[in-house]
Formats: structure tokens, C-alpha cells, sequence
């Protein structure tokens, strides 16, 4: 078991490792770029740096969301999907393809808008859709369960949609298995941000779920306002989760695997388990974005296939040794 301090400065130190491993690493392997200097100088600093600097802020968003979603619920299984933000960001990403493909043309709010915007939006919009249902925050099962109900549903709609108009499919694709190939200084600059305030936010409410993880009941007795709490949460847990998904798609396991990792590691009070899965989220996915375009050079892999073998081999070996355990 490591302190969190020391274990925060190795996560770091990787983060570092990696990112110079991601300037080296580009679509025929390893190659620094040699050859015409201002050329490479182009490469590296335009290409490669900010894609890798946002494959890391958007696992870190992740890890962050998944963090603060296994807390409010009390629950190691829930991840950053959990509350119809995947669905949301998938069924708006489909009805701006399709109005892109109309006959009219591509309409334009939707120029304005663009793809990442309508995920943004639709995140926020899954979210929102499952507070109403569930009327508030004040009760984290109805929380749960209606998070459910619109994933299955407004997953249903946007599978209608691709039906209704095939020629969506590729794209949709491309979102759903995620992608940071796309990833700019713009980017960087706006996942930082939304980093920056969801982790503030976040912890603010770390008392609230150390509170939380003893029970609601200890926590009502405590004087914690759950309802404010919660909504302050999930707004960060928005935030984050938006972000990441507008950004570079849908990419699976990072926020669920990240807070797993760091608990093994160390036991600390929420205030280092958000921040240390943050930074966790960052390296893995950083990982999974080197060896995507390593692995099948000069051909690249989708990011979130890669993080989904990982995750789920992962998966598999802790339940395997908590079996064994038993």
C-alpha cells in the first residue's frame, strides 16, 4: 500500500513517461520525426503533443466522473455512462448526422454547432432527463434506476435512427468506439478547463462522500444537505462526463477501471480518490492511445477498443483473485 502523495507523484512521473512516448510514437511506429526539421518540428508540436495531452485530459475527466459516480451511489460497479449521459451524447450525435445528410443541407445551427457540441449537449440532456424522471437527487436508487430507463431508451432511439439512415453508421462508429486522432490545442484547452472546475467542484464534496460511503442515514445525521450535494455532484460528474464524450467519443472501461486501481493501491479519504483517480483515468488512456497506434502501424486502432480489452482483462483478474480469496 502506497500513500496517496507518493502515489499521485508516480502517476504523474508516468503521465510524463508516457507523454514523451506519445511524441515518439506516430503512424509508421517509432520515429522522432526525422527527416525535414520544420516538417518534423510540425508533427510533433501541431500533431502529436496536443493529441496526446488530450488523450490524457480526457481520461482524466473520465476517471474524475467515475470516481465522484461510485461514491454518490456507494457503488464499485457504476461508471461515467451511468445516468443516460452515453445515450444522450450518442442519440444527439445521430440527429446531427442525420440533419448534416438531409436534403436541405447541413442546416446552420448545426455548422455552428458541430458534432462535439450536440454530444456535449446530449450528455447534459441524458442527465437532466434522468433527474426529472427520478424528481431530484434526493434519493440515489430512483437516481440509479431512471439513469437506466433512459439508457434504454434513447439507446433504442438512436439504433432506430441508424436504421432509419444507414449511410450515419460509419461515423457513428467512429463516436462510439472513440477516437483521439482528432484531438487539437482547442481541445486540450477546453477538456483543462472542464477538468480544472469538475475537480474543484468535486472536491468540495469529498466530506459529502466520505459521509455517503458510511450510509445516507449517517450521513443525514451528520447535517449534510444531500439533496444540494448531490445535484453539485452530478453537475461536475456532468461536466466531466460531457466533456470527454464531446471530445474523443465513447471510449468504455477508463472510468470505471481508474478509482479500482487506485484503491488497490492506497486507502484514502475522497479528497486523494478523486484527485488520484483523475490522474490515473490520464495514464490509461494515454496508454491505451500510444498502443492503439503502435500496436498495427502504420494502421491505427480505435482508442476504445483497446481500453475495452484492457478494462475487461482487468476486470476479469480481480474477480478472479477475490474467487480465489473467498
Amino acid at each position: 500500500m502506497r500513500r496517496p502523495a507518493k502515489l499521485l507523484v508516480l502517476l504523474l512521473a508516468l503521465s510524463l513517461a508516457l507523454l514523451l512516448l506519445g511524441l515518439a510514437v506516430g503512424s509508421s511506429g517509432f520515429d522522432w520525426g526525422a527527416g525535414d526539421a520544420a516538417l518534423a518540428r510540425q508533427i510533433l508540436l501541431e500533431i502529436r503533443l496536443p493529441r496526446s495531452l488530450g488523450a490524457w485530459c480526457a481520461g482524466a475527466l473520465l476517471g474524475l466522473a467515475g470516481a465522484v459516480a461510485q461514491g454518490l451511489f456507494r457503488n464499485p460497479l457504476a461508471d461515467p455512462y451511468l445516468l443516460g449521459s452515453a445515450s444522450g451524447a450518442g442519440l444527439a450525435v445521430a440527429i446531427a448526422l442525420v440533419a448534416s445528410g438531409s436534403a436541405v443541407g447541413d442546416p446552420f445551427w448545426l455548422q455552428r454547432l458541430g458534432l462535439s457540441g450536440a454530444a456535449f449537449i446530449g450528455t447534459l440532456a441524458g442527465v437532466l432527463l434522468t433527474l426529472a424522471l427520478a424528481r431530484g437527487a434526493e434519493q440515489g436508487l430512483r437516481l440509479l434506476l431512471a439513469g437506466v430507463v433512459v439508457g434504454v431508451v434513447l439507446t433504442a432511439l438512436t439504433q432506430l435512427l441508424m436504421l432509419l439512415a444507414p449511410d450515419i453508421m460509419r461515423a457513428m462508429q467512429a463516436f462510439i468506439l472513440g477516437t483521439t486522432g482528432l484531438l487539437g490545442w482547442s481541445s486540450v484547452a477546453l477538456m483543462a478547463a472542464a477538468l480544472l472546475i469538475a475537480l474543484l467542484i468535486a472536491l468540495g464534496g469529498a466530506r459529502a462522500l466520505d459521509a455517503l460511503s458510511l450510509g445516507e442515514a449517517t450521513a443525514a445525521s451528520l447535517g449534510l444537505r444531500l439533496g444540494r450535494l448531490r445535484v453539485a455532484l452530478l453537475g461536475a460528474f456532468a461536466l466531466a462526463t460531457g466533456t470527454a464524450v464531446a471530445q474523443a467519443g465513447m471510449i468504455a472501461f477508463v472510468g470505471l477501471v481508474a478509482p479500482h486501481l487506485v484503491r488497490r493501491q492506497c486507502a484514502s479519504t475522497h479528497g486523494w480518490l478523486l484527485a488520484l483517480s483523475a490522474c490515473a483515468g490520464g495514464v490509461l488512456l494515454l496508454a491505451a492511445d500510444v498502443a492503439s497506434r503502435w500496436l498495427v502501424a502504420p494502421q491505427e486502432l480505435p482508442v476504445g477498443i483497446v481500453t475495452a480489452v484492457l478494462g475487461g482483462v482487468y476486470l476479469l483478474a480481480l474477480m478472479h483473485r477475490r474467487t480465489g480469496a473467498a
